[in-house]
């Protein structure tokens, strides 16, 4: 059942709020919205069954952009759906990211939707002549039905995010929203700008009407970053500035820049109560290491850090004051913030954002909050001492550098700092045998690093020509 959230206002209505919508609008690339209605839904339990029932109940256009579909129970149960769906004559779009699919679904899989009639697109696959292409990716889970329900999240689709059918395995915790309203068909126009990029095509939304406006009337704002936009750290930071009350932020890949981290500290010693909540146990196992290497700089300056118990959680949302809320696909690294397409949903509206918050609430009691003790590291944790609000501590990590670079600044200039942390440590160290390791190979096997950087080199170069031959032959074709 969809909850009523309802139209309360904005935290205040003066000139400072109407300065503050024309902000919002320049940063995210997108007007507000009115006249949708919007479910929040948590992790596979609620996700999967909505979009496989929107999948199953299509009529006339299935639109689906998904960083990963993995091969396994789940992935084969979406493309059974997506195949019946194309089979009965709706209109079938799917795109997948080539890195993320890399290693998680075979050709088999593509090739049967597309014998099924499903139309099928893959972002950035890898070219010899652009072998820096990659970095840029597809990280979108998007899908739109019929022009009239949409759904945007941090899942994508695999059995880590549902569980094992026994229990034996939990699911990761994730976070996506439903949306019926106006804003499905902003959200369908990012999906088309993909679609069209990837083949150089121009076509057309198969629903190009805009859907009706629903009575509870949430407005929202949809954040279709491509890379390069940089939109939801602009975003972050305008409402970090903003806050007044709160900034609450969920995110699995932390590892933030200086100037979003000091965003993060300034709100915090103006009084605003700021809550990180990351995994204590990531996926892509160096990550949390780099997360960690930026809590001192947080801690010492208000910022309250807590880790997640379970097996990952990879939701990517933030409420501020109760009031804005984003849920989506970025997280808090460059890759998210510049290199890859993503999109966000921004909600204003203080009953939605209740429910955000009571969620996040919810999440920290599966929590525990890292603290510094003794002005110095800690190498254990005690989770059994409260934080004075029921939540766990433990006792915390010491390192002070943002991030990696940071550490090696502080290693390598003198006066730039004058200790470094545990974390900090082994970070430096294992650069400076990986140093040593490439000055005995260069000094003793000089061919081993010649050929390889000969043929790196030859072949960027050999990639420059054969693009700028294409760009003035282009040009040509243009001019005549």
């Amino acid at each position: 059942m969809t909850p009523t959230y309802g139209n309360r206002p904005a935290p205040a209505s003066d000139q400072s709020s109407v300065i503050a919508s024309h902000a919002l609008t320049r940063i995210t690339g997108s007007p507000l919205l009115r006249g949708n209605c919007v479910r929040l839904l948590r992790d596979a339990r609620e996700n999967y069954p909505a979009w496989i029932g929107a999948i199953d109940g299509a009529r006339r256009s299935i639109d689906f952009e998904s960083y990963i579909i993995h091969e396994d129970i789940e992935g084969r149960l979406f493309v059974d759906r997506l195949v019946n769906a194309a089979r009965r004559g709706v209109a079938v779009r799917v795109i997948y990211d080539w890195l993320g699919g890399l290693g998680n679904a075979s050709g088999r899989l593509w090739r049967r939707l597309r014998d099924a009639g499903v139309e099928v697109r893959c972002y950035n696959p890898f070219s010899f002549l652009s072998p820096l292409a990659w970095i840029n990716r597809d990280h979108r889970k998007v899908l739109a039905v019929d022009g009239t329900t949409a759904f945007v999240s941090g899942l994508c689709v695999g059995e880590m995010w549902s569980g094992s059918a026994d229990g034996s395995v939990p699911p990761w915790r994730d976070t996506g929203i439903e949306i019926k309203g106006p804003g499905v068909r902003e959200i369908d126009l990012s999906f088309l700008k993909i679609w069209n990029s990837i083949a150089n095509t121009e076509d057309r939304l198969v629903d190009d009407e805009q859907p009706e406006t629903h009575p509870e009337d949430v407005p929202i704002r949809v954040i279709a970053s491509d890379p390069g936009h940089a939109r939801v750290y602009r975003l972050d930071q305008v409402l970090g500035a903003l806050a007044r009350k709160s900034m609450w932020l969920t995110d699995a890949y932390f590892s933030a820049t200086d100037s979003y981290v000091e965003t993060l500290r300034a709100a915090a010693r103006a009084g605003v109560d700021v809550k990180l909540l990351v995994p204590a146990a990531n996926d892509i196992m160096i990550m949390s290491a780099i997360a960690r290497s930026g809590y001192r700089a947080l801690i010492e300056n208000g910022v309250r850090v807590f880790e997640w118990n379970g097996p990952m959680i990879h939701s990517k949302t933030a409420v501020i004051d109760g009031y804005w809320s984003r849920i989506g696909s970025t997280n808090l690294n460059l890759s998210s913030f510049v290199g890859n397409a993503e999109v966000d949903i921004l909600v204003e509206n203080a009953g939605f954002g209740t429910e955000m918050q009571e969620m996040f609430e919810q999440d920290l009691g599966n929590a525990t909050e890292v603290v510094i003790r003794n002005g110095s590291h800690i190498k254990t944790a005690d989770p059994q001492e409260g934080s004075g609000d029921g939540h766990p501590r433990h006792s915390g990590y010491a390192p002070s550098a943002v991030v990696i670079g940071s550490a090696l600044t502080a290693a390598v200039y003198k006066g730039a700092r004058k200790n470094l942390g545990t974390i900090e440590w082994k970070i430096t160290s294992a650069t400076a045998l990986l140093l040593i390791a490439l000055s005995f190979i260069s000094y003793h096997f000089p061919k081993a690093v010649a050929f390889p950087f000969a043929f790196v080199c030859g072949w960027l170069a050999l990639s420059l020509f054969v693009n700028a031959a294409r760009s003035i032959a282009r040009d040509g074709d243009h001019e005549r």
